[in-house]
């Protein structure tokens, strides 16, 4: 009787254990994918960023303020003098 008793927690504590390494494969899986979700997205938002800052409308807005802002500037100076 002892000895069916004894095999038995074993056998319960060898479901344990494989439980437990397919949680940990489980927990692995998602952190890679996670952290490959990350590394696409930084990826991807930095290849938009660069896009818009390199894009017609960017540069001729950014003229657009330099030369106003360049003419706001003359026109102070010139009531201050």
């Amino acid at each position: 009787m002892k000895l069916y008793l004894a095999v038995a927690v074993l056998m319960l504590a060898f479901v344990a254990y494989t439980e437990a390494q397919e949680a940990d494969a489980t927990y692995t899986k998602i952190r890679d994918q996670l952290t490959e979700f990350g590394k696409t997205f930084a990826e991807k938002a930095k290849s938009t960023f660069d896009t818009i800052q390199t894009s017609e409308f960017a540069e001729t807005t950014r003229n657009w303020f330099t030369s106003t802002f360049d003419k706001l500037k003359t026109k102070f100076d010139e009531m201050n003098n």
